[in-house]
């Protein structure tokens, strides 16, 4: 993936993601346009996990995908415990 395909796609992520702080989404959206995709990746997905943000399963399946890219694996796995229904 290239760096516009991942600045987007975690741009999406993020917009579509339980993260109502705007002082997080300010701090990812520093992260991408500074090119730092897996610390604006690992900022969103610790986010959500240290918050207990509730997640669908597909929203948690994109994660795992991405982070399969750039890292956070173990996070992410962690965050399996977030998903409802």
């Amino acid at each position: 993936m290239e760096s516009v395909e991942y600045a987007a796609t975690i741009e999406k992520l993020l917009k579509e993601s339980p993260v109502t702080a705007p002082s997080v989404t300010v701090d990812v959206r520093d992260l991408l346009a500074a090119g730092e995709f897996a610390l604006a990746f690992d900022t969103m997905c610790s986010w959500i996990y240290e918050e207990e943000l509730p997640i669908s399963k597909e929203y948690h399946e994109r994660l795992v995908r991405l982070s399969e890219e750039l890292g956070s694996r173990d996070l992410i796995r962690r965050m399996s415990e977030l998903v409802t229904g």
